[in-house]
């Protein structure tokens, strides 16, 4: 059995790098999304210029 409690507190400035590594990892997403879409995009009007 074990003596911590059952809740565990996380010091602030730990969940503030947590929601800026989070923030980070969207941003990165979204990024890569966009560079695909794009390239499809572009690829697709390159493939109907023929």
């Amino acid at each position: 059995m074990s003596t911590a409690p059952a809740t565990h507190e996380v010091d602030p400035a730990v969940r503030r790098v947590r929601h800026q590594a989070r923030d980070a990892a969207v941003l990165m997403s979204f990024s890569l999304a966009m560079s695909l879409l794009f390239a499809l995009a572009f690829l697709l009007l390159a493939g109907l210029g023929r």
